[in-house]
């Protein structure tokens, strides 16, 4: 092989390796149900902005056209109102010069960490996760149950859990940073100019919350957000 064979199957070379690994995985892909499946469900997951491993499975059979090969694209054009673990989703299939439009049905699973109860979880224990463990879940079957990278130390458990329960939404609750009652301190602005006072909160809140809080002086009550422990702010 002469050197300026060399150079240009060199050149070659390294423009197919600096292809997006996708790209050059979908081109040594035939057309099947399988690559279709895997094709549409990258299509979804960038379209909904999923986290986790998505995986979709075609519920009918598919039959790719005779003269497809691995040079081939689909591009969905009317994707479901929401992901869910059953999808009705119409794409358009090119294969060469041939183009096929399909309705699919098709299985999803949004695979993510959960939490599973480890230890004896009581009411209004801060979160902690060395109390839990750690199990692979499917989110658009478990509804519920809390992705692992969802919660820190702003939530507490509002009821006993236990031991060998996967960790739901209607077990925590957001750490009060205001309690109703409690004599809070209260700070207002508008631009440059800043008042600090004492107000009642009249209500819980956790941080973003806003809760109203009434003046001991003139008995007046107000909306504030809540911003830290025992604080809150106004705007003017």
């Amino acid at each position: 092989m002469t050197p300026r064979r060399l150079i240009l199957l060199g050149i070659a070379v390294l423009a197919a390796s600096s292809l997006p690994l996708r790209a050059q995985e979908a081109a040594a892909q035939p057309l099947n149900a399988a690559s279709l499946a895997a094709a549409i469900g990258r299509d979804l997951k960038s379209r909904y902005n999923l986290e986790g491993d998505f995986d979709v499975q075609l519920l009918r059979p598919w039959v790719a056209p005779a003269s497809a090969g691995t040079d081939w694209s689909v591009a969905v054009v009317d994707y479901p109102s929401a992901p869910a673990s059953t999808m009705l989703v119409r794409c358009q299939v090119r294969s060469g010069t041939d183009v096929q439009d399909s309705q699919l049905v098709i299985h999803a699973a949004l695979w993510r960490d959960a939490w599973v109860v480890k230890l004896p979880l009581t009411i209004g224990l801060v979160f902690d996760p060395s109390r839990l463990d750690l199990r692979r879940s499917d989110m658009l079957r478990d509804h519920d149950v809390v992705p692992a990278t969802a919660v820190d130390r702003n939530f507490i458990f509002a009821r006993a859990v236990p031991v060998g329960r996967m960790l739901t939404w209607h077990d925590l609750a957001r750490h009060p940073l205001v309690h109703k009652g409690d004599l809070v301190q209260v700070t207002a602005s508008d631009g440059l100019l800043v008042v600090s006072l004492k107000g009642i909160a009249m209500e819980n809140g956790a941080q973003g919350d806003t809760v109203t809080i009434r003046n001991p002086d003139s008995r007046k009550e107000f909306p504030a957000l809540v911003t830290d422990e025992n604080h809150v702010q106004v705007q003017f």
